[in-house]
């Protein structure tokens, strides 16, 4: 028979173990230790003084942990193994790659994984809590990319095509699309976001599958296909942690957040983070002219919207990572007159965020650019989105890049 307990101890979630750990049981306490690591848990205590008997297959579910917790810098800390229990580790060799306490009490002098108090400023509030650094660097840069003046009437044709060059591209949105020949694209284009020079786009086909390329500013030949967006360049000034207070923060109360950081009245968002539920929209179809299909009625009519955008109508992806860019403002009436209609309908931002699989991500700011490149070339991506205010995240990692205008 096997069953478990949880609780709190010092900065460690524990779990408290009592019978056999065999191939019977080592599904269920693996399902508790992934859901604790996806709740934030990033120091875990296993408790296993009431643990008599372990066989491989349980073994493999704290080596599972294990490895987990190290990508984000956290750990499995093992107590009260019985000598039965602690020869398996050590004839295994799995000793060495946890640490081992005699008890539960002697658990506030080990769990230091995670638990140093993070460097930088800290700013709380009862919906948020955030840690940052700031660096010394020059503003950003802005370029738009295309006109929206033919998206309306889904009018797009080769000659409205901007091909930007990746290398000159770090960070940027919009409606894009790879390939070589207008012919061969043409029918692709969709919501589309550049994260630290990586290029993902979401082709508006009866059956998507994102497409990306990764690193595509070190091909000197490589250019992305836009009908419109905006790119930016320039190192981040500020890095940043946060977290909920409340397990959850829509996204117009994140922004709002930021913009306590910053005092820049336009700024470059680069955030990774966990999902709570995500309101996100894409188009369905590529808004490009066709003769056999024309037509002038207003993709945004109530008539046609729904033909042309999925749209929700609630949350989804809860617990999925999110990667997300784009531009942010504490008030649009001020910026350039070509930069105001990039924030539509009173929005203080303008935000695509790609939808990946459901992982735990570090908490630690200055993993940030190797928390990317690890998410992109671990986690599977399904969706590339505009991201709705509506959108609720538990916590993560962002840069803020202010740009000057």
């Amino acid at each position: 028979m096997f069953e478990y307990t949880i609780t709190h101890k010092d900065s460690c979630q524990c779990v408290t173990a009592k019978g056999r750990i065999d191939a019977l049981s080592a599904s269920e306490i693996q399902k508790v230790f992934q859901q604790l690591i996806l709740e934030g848990g990033r120091v875990l205590l296993a408790d296993l003084s009431g643990v008599h008997y372990i066989s491989s297959a349980g073994l493999r579910t704290f080596i599972s942990a294990q490895k987990e917790l190290k990508k984000v810098g956290g750990e499995m800390l093992l107590a009260g193994l019985t000598p039965q229990v602690q020869d398996v580790f050590k004839v295994s060799g799995l000793d060495q790659l946890f640490r081992i306490v005699p008890g539960v009490d002697a658990i506030g002098a080990q769990s230091s994984a995670g638990s140093e108090a993070a460097p930088g400023h800290q700013v709380r509030t009862d919906q948020i809590s955030l840690t940052y650094i700031e660096k010394d660097v020059p503003p950003g840069s802005l370029f738009l990319i295309g006109s929206t003046a033919k998206m309306e009437n889904a009018s797009y044709s080769e000659t409205d095509v901007v091909a930007v060059p990746a290398s000159l591209m770090r960070s940027g949105c919009g409606l894009a699309a790879l390939g070589d020949s207008f012919a061969e694209y043409q029918n692709l284009f969709g919501e589309a976001m550049v994260v630290n020079a990586n290029f993902f786009y979401y082709p508006a086909v009866r059956h998507p599958s994102v497409d990306f390329m990764l690193g595509a500013h070190a091909d000197p030949a490589a250019a992305y296909k836009f009908l419109h967006g905006f790119g930016v360049n320039g190192e981040p000034r500020y890095l940043l942690s946060f977290k909920s207070e409340n397990g959850a923060l829509d996204l117009t109360a994140l922004i709002n957040s930021f913009l306590t950081i910053s005092r820049a009245n336009l700024i470059s968002v680069t955030m990774l983070a966990e999902s709570k539920g995500i309101w996100g929209m894409n188009i369905k179809r590529p808004p490009v002219e066709n003769p056999q299909t024309a037509r002038r009625e207003n993709i945004f009519s109530s008539g046609s919207f729904s033909d042309w955008f999925d749209f929700p109508v609630e949350p989804m992806h809860a617990g999925a990572v999110v990667a997300a860019t784009g531009i942010i403002t504490r008030n649009p009436g001020e910026l350039p007159g070509a930069i105001q209609p990039l924030f539509s309908g009173g929005n203080l931002f303008h935000l695509h965020g790609g939808i990946f699989d459901k992982a735990p991500i570090s908490n630690n700011l200055q993993d940030f650019d190797r928390e990317l490149a690890r998410v992109f070339n671990e986690l599977d991506v399904f969706k590339i989105q505009h991201l709705l205010g509506q959108s609720r995240f538990a916590g993560g990692l962002a840069s803020l890049t202010e740009i000057g205008v």
